[in-house]
């Protein structure tokens, strides 16, 4: 993982999408009784599951913000991607290939890989204390990647032992599954630390299992076991663990990673060398970088593939910091002609100014996602950032937090944590600014305080479907839901090709 943790994806631990006999035995390849056998293997094997992360496009190279930006209304596809566009359109033609059956597939490379992980590791002899600490990152891993099928594909197959090739499992409620997601976090949470070494910096922790049980239940609106998951790091032990960073802007830059706000990152390093993105190709280098921050620059620097909805900016515009200023979370979050107040010959674009790059021309207008990008230490993009992406921030958990106490009908209680959020943004708190809202009201402000907080970050669709706000309605603001259609698109179809040859499995509603 990024600088610190050395990923190690053999063949053996990988799915291959070869056509091939997958019950004749690869001499060449290891097999399950000849590698687990000693804790070097071990940790090989675990590593190997962090290494989906980025293992193709699919994941958090690149598709993952698309599904959870581009798709939600802050978002929409803006380059010469057809294929892109047209699935940020709803309308999708082709279930077999593309975004979101790769997506699918890769989430699915992960969950295999931890199953081996869990499977083999606990008859390795081996210090007890480093084997019950690496079965639970892995379950931690297979949390987040059945979080993730859950949230976009509604009803996937739970696979709990390592697959086999006649295996032909059926589909699952989402009940279910988020119900296996929380129980894999909850026997995680007993043996994950609460921090690591330099050395070991992007594993899994107490905390960070704590806060994606906190979104599982809360993505269910079940807001009691919600906050108690949260109140670990909120009002429990791990508070102390976790801070807000005095500034907005060092959670999005490469020199500040991994720091007191961070409850889990994705670590990515730069490898001028790297040849593949396939980490099970031992014959190239892998790339351990992330290739987004090259599909979201805006022209002239990236392919501006994805770009955001000029109404996003407006959100942040309703108000000023208690010194009369412009939010500092709007410039830290957009490259747009007003990013600097003093207009497009302020705003600085990777070493240009707004006004010398984009004129009166078709980008004068445009918005892009600054978050994911680089242009604070180059004026260039490319294929391999090594910039950390911060899946899960104490800002977050604490916008969380209030939501599950204003769900429980205690919202007086919920307002001082939305005020922590705001007073690091320089805005006055919500206490004074807007006192006395009910249940109902509070939500609603809420929904502009996640947006204004978490914008670009790729939690956005998540809301939204929490909240029941997807629909053709949201048209008004994002063009691209006048294609919606409800009980269709709140999902993505599950792959034709494994419907195919899995009887057991059918396919989601209206697909």
């Amino acid at each position: 993982m990024k600088k610190y943790i050395i990923i190690l994806a053999a063949s053996f631990i990988a799915l291959s999408g070869c056509k091939r006999d997958f019950d004749a035995v690869n001499p060449n390849a290891p097999t399950i009784a000849s590698f687990w056998k000693t804790s070097a293997d071990a940790t090989k094997g675990i590593n190997a599951v962090y290494s989906t992360f980025y293992r193709t496009a699919s994941l958090y190279s690149r598709w993952m913000f698309y599904h959870g930006i581009l798709k939600s209304d802050e978002g929409f596809g803006s380059g010469g991607d057809g294929g892109l566009n047209n699935l940020m359109r709803f309308n999708q033609t082709n279930y077999n290939d593309g975004l979101t059956a790769q997506t699918w597939s890769t989430l699915y490379v992960g969950v295999f890989r931890a199953n081996q992980v869990i499977a083999n590791v606990p008859a390795i002899n081996m210090d007890e204390a480093s084997k019950r600490r690496i079965i639970a990152e892995a379950k931690f891993l297979r949390a987040l990647f059945y979080f993730n099928l859950t949230l976009y594909y509604g009803r996937p197959p739970l696979m709990l032992e390592p697959s086999q090739p006649k295996d032909v499992p059926a589909n699952t409620t989402s009940a279910q599954a988020y119900a296996q997601v929380a129980k894999d976090l909850t026997e995680a949470i007993a043996d994950l630390p609460t921090s690591y070494p330099a050395s070991d910096l992007g594993r899994a922790t107490k905390g960070a299992a704590y806060a994606l049980l906190g979104k599982t239940y809360l993505q269910q609106k079940l807001y009691q076991p919600a906050l108690d998951a949260f109140a670990y790091l909120v009002t429990g032990p791990g508070s102390s663990t976790y801070s807000l960073t005095a500034d907005y802007r060092d959670n999005f830059i490469i020199s500040k990673e991994n720091n007191s706000e961070s409850v889990f990152e994705i670590q990515f390093s730069e490898n001028q060398s790297e040849s593949t993105d396939d980490d099970v190709d031992e014959t190239r280098i892998n790339n351990t970088g992330t290739s987004i921050s090259q599909f979201f620059a805006p022209p002239g620097v990236g392919f501006s593939d994805g770009a955001a909805r000029r109404w996003v900016v407006n959100e942040f515009l309703q108000e000023t910091t208690v010194g009369g200023a412009q939010d500092p979370r709007l410039a830290a979050s957009f490259i747009f002609n007003n990013a600097n107040p003093a207009g497009p010959t302020a705003t600085i674009v990777y070493g240009q100014t707004f006004a010398s790059r984009y004129g009166n021309g078709p980008d004068a207008n445009g918005v892009w996602f600054r978050k994911l990008l680089n242009d604070h230490w180059k004026n260039q993009e490319g294929f391999r950032s090594p910039n950390n992406y911060r899946l899960i921030r104490y800002a977050d958990v604490l916008l969380m937090y209030a939501e599950c106490l204003n769900g429980l009908n205690r919202t007086a209680e919920a307002y001082p944590f939305v005020d922590r959020v705001r007073q690091r943004a320089g805005l006055a708190t919500l206490t004074a600014a807007k006192p006395g809202l009910s249940q109902a009201q509070f939500l609603t402000q809420l929904k502009h305080e996640r947006l204004t907080e978490l914008a670009g970050e790729g939690w956005r669709w998540a809301d939204l479907a929490r909240w029941g706000d997807l629909g053709p309605a949201l048209a008004t603001r994002d063009a691209d839901f006048s294609g919606f259609i409800v009980g269709k698109h709140e999902l993505y179809p599950i792959p034709q090709s494994d419907i195919d040859l899995n009887p057991n499995l059918t396919q989601n509603p209206k697909y």
